[in-house]
């Protein structure tokens, strides 16, 4: 059986990635005031970052038509799947696994499966490039559900904020509500580990909350794999990678830029940490 899997453009995965693995990837639209940009297609990461740092407004994310799901999808078949996987950016934060499920029931006839990531960026990208491995290995599409259950109830996302007008202004700021009264010193830390944003602590300078972030590993020395460290062009990212200790194996670390959908509600600076727990 030939199982293809599909993702969104949350997964922050690259071309090179999506391509060495048969993975497809349907983007979600970035929007700056009136003008709207698809992203990856009609908005590169470059743009992207250029566009936030000198406009006036907080750019705002809008979920794939299903018609583009069912395009995608269609593609799949056409190039010779029996069964196609969609893993999605948790439903939670993004109306985007409602439009693959409505653009799934477009075909009726045709074998799709949807799966709710409840995760984002690197928790997502990690559970898409396992399910890729798994399908160019025959597994099963049981298996491969099996595989996503299990990553999904060991995955973990932190990150550390600058800026909370982002994620207010875009409504994803979740259980964190609390923080939006914190003085302006205040350097905000979320987890968004359960697919929501919630409030994982505050500290009062930037080093102290990425020195939170390094300890946050520290926490599951040796219980830790799939490490991946995401960042929106943060330029104190190797001032971070340099406070791992021999915690962390950075041989199999992977590091991503965030792209603009994850980006544009992070904030600019942004530096995350995703990894799954072993047992």
């Amino acid at each position: 059986m030939k199982i293809q899997i599909v993702t969104d453009s949350a997964s922050d995965l690259s071309d090179e990635e999506a391509s060495s693995l048969g993975i497809k990837i349907v983007p979600l639209s970035i929007r700056f005031g009136e003008e709207e940009l698809i992203d990856r297609i009609e908005l590169s990461a470059d743009e992207f970052y250029e566009r936030m740092n000198n406009s006036t407004d907080v750019p705002q994310t809008a979920a794939p038509s299903p018609g583009a799901f069912k395009k995608a999808f269609e593609d799949c078949f056409t190039n010779g799947a029996e069964t196609v996987i969609c893993i999605n950016i948790s439903g939670e934060l993004s109306a985007t696994i409602q439009a693959a499920e409505a653009g799934a029931r477009e075909l009726p006839e045709k074998d799709i499966r949807i799966f709710d990531s409840k995760s984002v960026t690197g928790g997502l990208g990690t559970m898409v490039l396992e399910a890729a491995k798994a399908s160019q290995n025959d597994s099963s599409v049981d298996e491969i559900f099996n595989l996503l259950e299990n990553l999904r109830s060991k995955t973990r996302v932190y990150a550390a904020i600058d800026t909370l007008e982002n994620l207010k202004k875009g409504g994803r700021i979740g259980n964190a509500q609390a923080l939006l009264g914190s003085m302006l010193s205040i350097k905000p830390l979320i987890d968004v580990s359960t697919g929501i944003v919630e409030e994982a602590g505050r500290q009062r300078t930037r080093k102290k909350s990425l020195l939170w972030l390094s300890n946050k590993l520290a926490e599951f020395e040796g219980n830790i794999e799939n490490l991946v460290v995401m960042h929106a062009r943060a330029e104190d990212l190797d001032e971070f990678l340099n406070m791992f200790g021999t915690q962390v194996d950075k041989s199999n670390m992977r590091v991503t830029a965030l792209g603009p959908v994850v980006a544009s509600h992070g904030g600019p600076g942004v530096i995350g940490i995703c990894f799954t727990l072993k047992n």
